[in-house]
């Protein structure tokens, strides 16, 4: 397991990273809600924001724009991804190499593994081939843990989000990025199975600010470390306010509603 400590990726342990792979996985529709997000700049220049410590896209974004904020941005080169369009079992492609976003100035990779897909054996063993190469580089693995598939009935169950949780240690994951189970006392279990693997809360569909920094606060509270997120920032108006009141709640302890006053 690599440590974290000098990655800048974490603050004081805990991570923020904002995700914009959006485009590839969702595709445009996404969005809509502010359309400035279409322009990947729009986003860039809020991952600049003082608590963002990574920034998680794709290979195209990544050759495009982030040569012009390597000194303000740290790049988590989203290793796999599939389009919307894609109608078949769960699966992933493995777009770029480790070695090349190692090129490019990559700070972490990132990585999907869908368990209890049909193809899990195989992205576990692309996985495996990208986690060996980020440790010759000294670069952290993220692992996207997502259950889906045929092997899966319930992906929002709080077992099968600990099961998550256990295979990113299993497989040699740094950081799992897991969906919130639901309940503080759910997230204690998954944050047990990852051991010393740091887990940070997939941010999922926008919410409304309370409920979503309160989901925030869960996490920490039990055990996790932070949070992955994309539409919860960026769909807002308020982005930077966000960014602020996140923040306040993962870095400075401050709690929900003191954070809420940031915004």
């Amino acid at each position: 397991m690599r440590s974290l400590e000098g990655s800048p990726i974490a603050r004081d342990g805990k991570l923020l990273v904002l995700a914009y792979d959006h485009g590839l996985e969702h595709g445009p529709t996404d969005f809509d809600p502010v359309p400035e997000t279409m322009d990947p700049e729009t986003v860039f220049d809020l991952a600049t924001h003082d608590a963002v410590t990574g920034f998680a896209v794709q290979k195209g974004v990544a050759e495009a724009y982030y040569p012009s904020y390597e000194d303000s941005v740290n790049l988590v080169a989203k290793l796999n991804g599939t389009s919307n369009l894609w109608m078949g079992e769960y699966d992933s492609a493995v777009n770029w190499s480790v070695e090349y976003a190692n090129e490019l100035g990559a700070d972490a990779i990132g990585f999907t593994l869908y368990g209890g897909s049909n193809h899990e054996v195989e992205m576990a063993e692309e996985f495996a081939q990208a986690q060996e190469a980020a440790r010759e580089h000294d670069l952290p693995a993220i692992m996207w843990s997502y259950p889906r598939g045929q092997g899966v009935k319930n992906d929002t169950k709080d077992e099968i989000i600990a099961y998550a949780a256990r295979q990113a240690l299993e497989l040699g994951a740094d950081v799992a990025k897991v969906k919130y189970p639901g309940s503080p006392k759910a997230m204690e279990w998954v944050t047990e199975s990852a051991g010393p693997v740091k887990v940070i809360m997939s941010g999922g569909s926008k919410t409304s600010d309370r409920e979503f920094l309160e989901s925030v606060q869960n996490v920490l509270d039990a055990g996790g470390d932070g949070l992955a997120v994309g539409r919860n920032v960026w769909q807002r108006e308020n982005a930077e306010a966000m960014l602020d009141a996140l923040e306040a709640l993962i870095f400075e302890e401050s709690g929900v509603d003191a954070a809420l006053d940031r915004m």
